[in-house]
C-alpha cells in the first residue's frame, strides 16, 4: 500500500490524499460504508460502484469468521471473490466486539473468549488468530486486535488496557510479518490507538502506534458514547503524533458533522453504520439537514428526495412515495434511503477533497456545519 499526500488545508489540519491498493486507488478524505456480514445492507455491489461509486467497503471478522465461516471464503478465493467486489476491503479485526459483546466475552492476555451471538459457542480470538482470520478473507486493510474501551472507563483501567493492546500488537506485527498472503495481492496492518478520553494515555497510545512504522494507522474508542468535544480533543492530540505521511483512519465515526470536524484535525479515512442503519429507520442526511420521511409533513410532498442530486433514486422517487413506503415497511423503502445516505456521505467527503485542494475548505467546512445537524 502506498499513500501520496496531496494537498493541505492552510486553515486547518485538513489534507486530501490518495491511498493505492492491490484493488484500486481511493482518494482520501474517504468514508467506507460499513458491509458488517459481506454486505452493505440493502445495495447491490454494482449500485455500490455506479450510484454511490465507493471506492473502499468495510468487513467485519467476527462476523465473516461465525458466518459464512472461513472454509467458505478460502473455497471462495477470499471476500472480494466471495461477494463479487473489486475495489479495495478493509477489516476490522473483532477488537470492537470486545467491547460491544461485553456480557459474552472474557478477556486474559491470550486474547479474548467469545460466545456466539448466533448459537452460544465458544470461541477464543487471539492476536495471531485474527491475523490469520483476515489473511483468509482477504481484505487489502486488515486491522491489529485490540480492546476498545467503553465511555465512560475508569482510568486505571484504561491504563492497563492500551498496555495490554500494545502488547498484543507486538504479537499481531510477528504473525503478520512471518505469513503470506493468500490470495496473491499484498496486505495492509493498520494498529490502532486506544486510551478512553484520557489526554496522557493517548499520547502515549499514539506515540507507541508511530513507532511501529507501519504503512497506516487507526484511532479507536472514540465512537463509544463521549461527548463529540470529548472526540474531537483526542483526535486532535492523536492526529498531532501520528506521521503525516501515513493514512490516519478514525474508526466507526459518524455523524456529517463529525466527519468534516475530524478532517479539519487531519483525519483521512472514516466508518460508519450510522448512514445505513439510520437510512432503515427513515433518517434521511442532506445537503440542507437532517427529514425523518416518517414524519406526517412529507406525506404529500410530491418532489424529488434531492432534486440537486446526481443520484437517480434522488430525482426520481419522491418524498411522499419513500414515506409511503417506509410506513408500508416495503423493502424498496430501505433501499432507496440507504442509496440516499450512503450517496450523500460520499458526496461530502468528494466535496471535502475538493474544497482542500482549491483552498476553501475552512470557509466551506464552517458553513456545511451549522446547516447539516437542522432538523427538515
Amino acid at each position: 500500500m502506498k499513500f501520496t499526500l496531496e494537498a493541505k488545508d492552510t486553515q486547518s489540519k485538513a489534507r486530501a490524499g490518495t491511498v493505492t491498493t492491490a484493488h484500486g486507488e481511493i482518494q482520501t478524505p474517504i468514508f467506507m460504508p460499513v458491509g458488517t456480514a459481506g454486505t452493505v445492507k440493502a445495495v447491490h455491489q454494482r449500485e455500490l460502484k455506479n450510484d454511490i461509486d465507493a471506492k473502499i467497503i468495510l468487513g467485519n471478522t467476527y462476523h465473516l469468521y461465525l458466518r459464512p465461516g472461513l472454509d467458505t471464503l478460502e473455497r471462495a478465493g477470499g471476500l472480494h471473490q466471495f461477494i463479487g467486489w473489486d475495489r479495495p476491503i478493509l477489516t476490522d479485526s473483532g477488537g470492537y466486539q470486545v467491547y460491544s459483546l461485553s456480557k459474552v466475552r472474557k478477556i486474559k492476555e491470550e486474547g479474548v473468549t467469545f460466545r456466539s451471538h448466533i448459537d452460544g459457542s465458544k470461541h477464543l480470538f487471539t492476536p495471531e488468530y485474527a491475523m490469520d482470520i483476515q489473511r483468509t478473507i482477504g481484505a487489502d486493510i486488515i486491522m491489529a486486535f485490540d480492546e476498545c474501551t467503553p465511555y465512560p472507563c475508569d482510568y486505571k483501567y484504561a491504563a492497563a488496557s492500551i498496555n495490554m493492546t500494545h502488547r498484543w500488537l507486538k504479537r499481531c506485527c510477528t504473525r503478520f510479518d512471518t505469513t503470506e498472503p493468500k490470495y496473491g495481492f499484498d496486505q495492509t496492518l493498520f494498529p490502532i490507538v486506544q486510551g478512553s478520553v484520557y489526554k496522557d494515555l493517548r499520547i502515549k497510545s499514539a506515540e507507541f502506534i508511530a513507532s511501529m512504522e507501519r504503512e497506516g494507522n487507526a484511532i479507536g474508542g472514540l465512537s463509544v458514547g463521549e461527548p463529540a468535544e470529548e472526540m474531537y480533543a483526542m483526535t486532535e492530540v492523536v492526529c498531532d503524533i501520528l506521521p503525516s505521511d501515513k493514512p490516519r483512519y478514525l474508526m466507526g465515526v459518524g455523524t456529517p458533522v463529525n466527519i468534516l470536524e475530524n478532517i479539519a484535525l487531519g483525519v483521512d479515512m472514516f466508518d460508519c453504520v450510522m448512514p445505513t442503519r439510520n437510512a432503515r429507520n427513515g433518517m434521511l442526511f442532506t445537503k440542507n439537514g437532517i427529514i425523518n420521511i416518517g414524519n406526517k409533513k412529507w406525506a404529500n410532498d410530491f418532489s424529488p428526495i434531492e432534486a440537486d442530486s446526481d443520484l437517480f433514486a434522488d430525482k426520481v422517487y419522491t418524498k411522499a412515495y419513500l414515506r409511503h413506503l417506509m410506513h408500508s415497511k416495503e423493502i424498496l423503502g430501505a433501499q432507496i434511503a440507504t442509496l440516499h445516505n450512503l450517496h450523500f456521505y460520499l458526496w461530502l467527503v468528494k466535496q471535502a477533497r475538493e474544497k482542500i485542494v482549491s483552498g476553501e475548505f475552512t470557509a466551506w467546512k464552517n458553513k456545511m456545519v451549522t446547516i447539516l445537524g437542522n432538523k427538515l
